[in-house]
């Protein structure tokens, strides 16, 4: 059967390619849909975290799911998170909880719509679907943080390969605008896809002493090997020329370097660290806010803090999160206070609650733009996690 559908395939090939008339017919449909389009005019184009953001994916809270508790979410997690885990693996997040934050971000797209900012959203999916690949079976998590899976570099779209199975087919709730910004002339490249077999994760990786996960950090180890190429997309911080990544729980240095070699020789991708036993995603503890400016977590310290103040750069630590001690922060540290949206270089998104922070950027002469997202901040993320720039209005420029 298989034969007979290569030779079938084959004989339509050889057909199509032999026939002047249907390859004319065919490249004027590939014209009519995919037009070539200058840099200027594409939709897509965003060089840092701060030139004036013209258009955004906001992610969606609607479905999400908590991920099944394998290996890779339980190394990933705090130890106190874990009975949640054990309870929700695979199954809708609080039914109420889910529904406050599907209202909080519904009020932070009108609130970017407001300050002229254009809006687009993932599509619907029902995450509670099953899947079974040769490597594993899982059900999905959701589309809430289109940071953690896109990555906007000039007037490309980079699809991260991911490192959770729970978000294997993550990027299809956002294959449509990606297919719409493609054929508007945008640049499309999707990183290897990790098969994520049982070798791409330690399976012996200790999780129950803090001290052990800050020795094996230190030591550039965590929960994912060096199997196969993985990495979350918000595990990159942009500044110009200049890409700054960690190796994470999700990241590994096959990750970092197939990105390294992706876009050389245009871009410098640095490899930094922090004293982070839990390190996963990069824009809670280190989040650059304008050019030469950058918030780093007092808690998680930069070993190479040294060569951005050789740089020229002002290095801010943001005031301790005044997120209540009761609210649940199932999938992330308080610090997501930090986790902020610059809309330019004077004005940014910030909790409501966060009055501290406020001040902090006052005094910086920024504008906080309060919104409140807490409940949404259960799931995972901040004001960067839920959004992906698409376009900002300026040029690439050195700032390191």
């Amino acid at each position: 059967m298989l034969g007979r559908a290569l030779t079938g395939w084959t004989q339509k090939a050889f057909q199509s390619s032999s026939s002047t008339a249907g390859s004319q017919v065919q490249g004027k449909l590939v014209q009519d849909h995919v037009t070539e389009t200058k840099e200027q005019d594409c939709p897509v184009c965003s060089y840092n975290e701060w030139d004036p953001l013209e258009e955004v994916i906001v992610g969606r809270a609607e479905n999400s799911h908590v991920p099944p508790f394998t290996v890779e979410v339980k190394a990933s997690m705090y130890e106190n998170c874990w009975p949640f885990y054990q309870k929700y693996g695979g199954h809708s997040f609080p039914e109420d909880h889910l529904k406050k934050a599907v209202a909080e971000i519904e009020e932070l797209c009108n609130v970017l719509r407001y300050e002229g900012v254009t809006v687009r959203r993932p599509e619907l999916i029902d995450w509670s679907q099953v899947y079974t690949t040769p490597d594993f079976t899982s059900s999905g998590m959701y589309a809430a943080m289109p940071r953690d899976i896109l990555l906007v570099v000039g007037n490309e779209i980079i699809e991260a390969p991911m490192a959770w199975r729970s978000r294997f087919f993550e990027y299809r709730a956002y294959r449509p605008l990606i297919k719409e910004y493609f054929r508007k002339g945008a640049k499309w490249t999707t990183a290897p896809k990790p098969t994520m077999s049982d070798d791409l994760y330690d399976q012996d990786y200790p999780m129950q002493t803090l001290a052990d996960r800050h020795k094996l950090a230190a030591q550039g180890k965590f929960v994912t090997t060096e199997h196969e190429p993985c990495f979350d997309a918000a595990e990159f911080m942009r500044a110009g020329m200049d890409i700054f990544v960690q190796r994470s729980q999700v990241t590994n240095y096959m990750g970092i370097e197939w990105m390294r070699r992706h876009l050389a020789p245009d871009y410098k991708v640095h490899t930094i660290s922090f004293r982070d036993p839990n390190a996963m995603h990069i824009d809670g503890t280190f989040n650059i806010i304008g050019p030469g400016l950058a918030l780093l977590n007092p808690e998680r310290p930069c070993d190479q803090i040294d060569m951005f103040y050789k740089a020229g750069w002002t290095i801010v630590k943001p005031p301790t999160p005044m997120i209540p001690d009761d609210h649940p922060m199932w999938m992330s540290s308080k610090w997501l206070s930090m986790n902020v949206l610059m809309l330019d270089e004077k004005r940014v998104l910030v909790e409501s609650n966060e009055t501290s922070l406020q001040k902090m950027f006052e005094s910086l002469g920024i504008k906080p733009i309060k919104v409140s997202i807490l409940h949404a901040n259960s799931l995972g993320g901040g004001f960067h996690c839920w959004t992906t720039d698409i376009r900002r209005r300026g040029t690439l420029q050195s700032y390191f």
